[in-house]
């Protein structure tokens, strides 16, 4: 019988896949990703995972030294 469920992130799937088999070398993955998603989708990704979390606080003490 066949099944009327789809497979969501299919694509997700085979490339990290392909990653843990070998086929595909991780950093050249990940420059793709960041190469084809805009400014915006990159920095929204690094902020939902937190990547630029130290970086914030850093940016507000300089936002604060420019207003004195």
């Amino acid at each position: 019988m066949y099944s009327t469920r789809v497979r969501t992130r299919q694509a997700t799937e085979r490339v990290l896949q392909l990653v843990e088999d070998g086929l595909l070398d991780r950093d050249t993955v990940i420059m793709a990703c960041l190469k084809y998603m805009s400014e915006d989708d990159v920095a929204d990704m690094a902020q939902a995972n937190e990547f630029f979390y130290e970086d914030e606080d850093d940016e507000s003490d300089d936002d604060e030294e420019d207003d004195e």
